[in-house]
């Protein structure tokens, strides 16, 4: 990969915009990008869409409907681009005709949230749960809070897993499969293999659902978690530390993450340092075009996101892009996003 210092980023990012300089015509202005995917990134990327169209008056929308519905979808052109936390397989990059750039946009933490409404929230603010304890309670095998810590109460634990394709399953399940032996596989659409309480939508359905039921755990976005005001699980790290899902935690854990030259990633293995659940973001983009209004406006969005938009990650607990890949990353905007020949 190339290595740039902070003034070759910045004369870069000077020649990028006066290469891609763009008068905003009337036609691009109006057009709307839709986008479908996981819950993983979207409070960031909502947040993007209220700054882009106060800084721009661009507009763009995206939706919940799941990693595999936001790929199923951009397969069909039914949308403008997708949001993943899972890197799609050969057989679904292959259905993608016009071709495909993934584009990093942050990293992010997944939350164990819970509710026990029997002991006071003093009480439950600091449950920690150990990696041994964590497998337990997504095989089945700790069923009861007492068995977490015995000055909680005599409960069952009621288990909210996500329903269809998730990307938080895939993240969850992935960290389970590293510090289980392997005990559990790593699955958008997990076998959990006993007989949890309830699946819900992702992100949303998930929350409300621990929000509503006394001795619930599950597992959401560590934003959306904030916002719903959910309490958190302290995880056990590599190092033995309790952590919380906190944005230093998050960039300790992602400090050595590699990018290849796709802007893929390996996984993430078991950090030794920071908090252990956590992901990449990308957003899924077409490389060949029938429409020149919407190859401007998707130019125009992803080179605000990489610039204007890093800017907001961490407000949302979210890490930013590193400089020098986000440079190589306009390159590819700007060299690969074309009009499909004819």
């Amino acid at each position: 990969m190339k290595t740039f210092t902070l003034n070759n980023f910045r004369l870069f990012f000077v020649s990028f915009l006066t290469l891609t300089a763009i008068s905003f015509p009337t036609s691009v202005a109006a057009l709307l990008l839709r986008g479908g995917g996981d819950s993983f990134a979207e409070p960031l990327l909502q947040r993007y869409s209220q700054e882009y169209e106060q800084q721009t008056g661009q507009q763009f929308k995206y939706s919940t409907l799941g990693s595999g519905g936001g790929i199923r979808l951009l397969a069909s052109q039914t949308v403008d681009f997708a949001g993943t936390s899972l890197i799609p397989t050969p057989i679904e990059r292959n259905q993608i005709e016009d071709g495909l750039l993934m584009v990093p946009i942050g990293g992010g933490s997944l939350s164990i949230v819970y509710n026990l409404k029997n002991i006071t929230r003093d009480m439950t603010t600091d449950v920690k749960l150990s990696r041994e304890k964590l497998v337990q309670i997504f095989t089945g095998e700790v069923s009861n809070w007492k068995q977490i810590n015995p000055n909680f109460p005599n409960q069952k634990i009621e288990v909210i897993v996500c329903s269809g394709s998730c990307a938080t399953s895939f993240i969850l399940t992935k960290y389970l499969n590293q510090i289980s032996g392997g005990k559990i596989p790593a699955s958008r659409e997990p076998n959990w293999g006993f007989r949890f309480f309830s699946s819900q939508l992702e992100g949303g359905g998930i929350a409300g659902e621990v929000r509503r039921i006394d001795g619930a755990i599950g597992y959401v976005p560590t934003r959306l978690a904030r916002e719903q005001e959910l309490s958190i699980a302290s995880l056990e790290n590599g190092e033995g530390r309790y952590v919380k899902p906190t944005l230093e935690e998050t960039q300790k854990a992602l400090l050595n993450v590699e990018f290849n030259d796709d802007f893929t990633t390996d996984d993430v293995k078991d950090p030794k340092e920071g908090y252990p659940l956590v992901s990449l973001t990308w957003l899924l983009i077409y490389k060949r075009y029938v429409n020149e209004d919407q190859l401007i406006a998707t130019k125009n969005l992803l080179t605000w996101i990489l610039t204007e938009g890093q800017e907001l990650n961490e407000q949302l607990e979210y890490t930013r892009i590193p400089e020098d890949v986000t440079i190589e990353i306009l390159e590819a905007v700007n060299n690969e996003l074309r009009m499909r020949p004819y």
